[in-house]
């Protein structure tokens, strides 16, 4: 049975798998609304979530009924979860009642206990540990306009301690590309391997960039830090100086929501809206790329 929990042990060929699936479906959609092609057909899929969520819960709420399923929103409030039952106790019960399961939470222990005991497809929607539909939306979408992004460099600027920051470290080691973050001190991605580096000079990461990309400086859970990240990462935003040691046909990309005078310039996002927000629509796509993959 397939999972997705994370990139850490996710092969290249099954990521090439779920890119191809996810151009078949974006291209279905376009031409034909994807009746061709129901995977899910008959089933009911489970998003269970302990977080706020816009393009995650709607990406793969429309996906399942695109994809033939039908979805069940299920928030952390409206649960046994929320009164303390067991993350075990709840999988052995849903896993009898329904398809797959979708899970946006806190802890990557949790969504790893559910795929365990549940017994059903389960997918990692976020963790704070890990974000991989994002990663592989945001690869998804530089292939489509740059070509293969083995070879190439990417630079993250910002938090790479965070789960985007594991993530694309995750990346660069299956996909063969290199990646240099920029971060403060105590904001390193804990993510070693022989794709990846931390350094401390966003100009230093940004250098001949084929792909430069930010997130937020505050994440979830991370709110009562929010006074001292934004002094320490005020040097560190995509701009107009940072897209000049870039290479000139770099792309920018945001995984959003983007706090615009922040990790970015107001001006710097609208330039590259267009392609920011066809990474957002993108999410769409690959999840059902994921979807598809998992119930094959």
């Amino acid at each position: 049975m397939n999972h997705l929990l994370g990139l850490e042990h996710l092969s290249l060929a099954a990521a090439r798998d779920i890119f191809a699936r996810a151009a078949k479906h974006k291209a279905l959609r376009t031409l034909k609304g994807d009746a061709g092609d129901r995977p899910l057909a008959g089933q009911t899929w489970a998003l269970l979530f302990s977080k706020a969520s816009t393009r995650t819960r709607v990406s793969f709420e429309v996906g399942i009924r695109e994809l033939g399923g039908e979805s069940l929103f299920l928030s952390s409030a409206e649960i046994q979860l929320g009164r303390g039952e067991p993350i075990k106790d709840t999988a052995r019960v849903l896993g009898r009642m329904i398809h797959g399961a979708v899970i946006r939470t806190f802890a990557q222990a949790d969504v790893e206990e559910f795929a365990r005991f549940s017994n059903i497809p389960t997918v990692n929607a976020l963790t704070d540990d890990e974000h991989p539909c994002q990663v592989l939306a945001d690869i998804f979408t530089f292939e489509e306009k740059r070509g293969p992004i083995a070879g190439k460099k990417v630079a993250f600027i910002g938090d790479a301690a965070c789960n985007m920051g594991r993530s694309w470290a995750h990346a660069a080691r299956i996909f063969g590309f290199e990646l240099v973050l920029a971060a403060p001190q105590g904001y390193a991605c804990p993510v070693e391997n022989a794709a990846t580096r931390n350094v401390l000079s966003p100009a230093e990461a940004a250098d001949g960039a084929d792909l430069l990309y930010t997130d937020v400086w505050i994440s979830m859970g991370k709110e009562a830090e929010a006074a001292q990240r934004l002094h320490d990462f005020a040097p560190y935003q995509i701009n107009d100086a940072l897209l000049a040691v870039a290479k000139r046909d770099a792309l920018v990309l945001h995984c959003l929501p983007a706090y615009r005078g922040k990790e970015i310039t107001e001006g710097v996002l609208e330039a590259r809206a267009q392609d920011i927000f066809d990474e957002a629509e993108n999410r769409l796509h690959v999840q059902k790329g994921i979807l598809d993959w998992l119930v094959r």
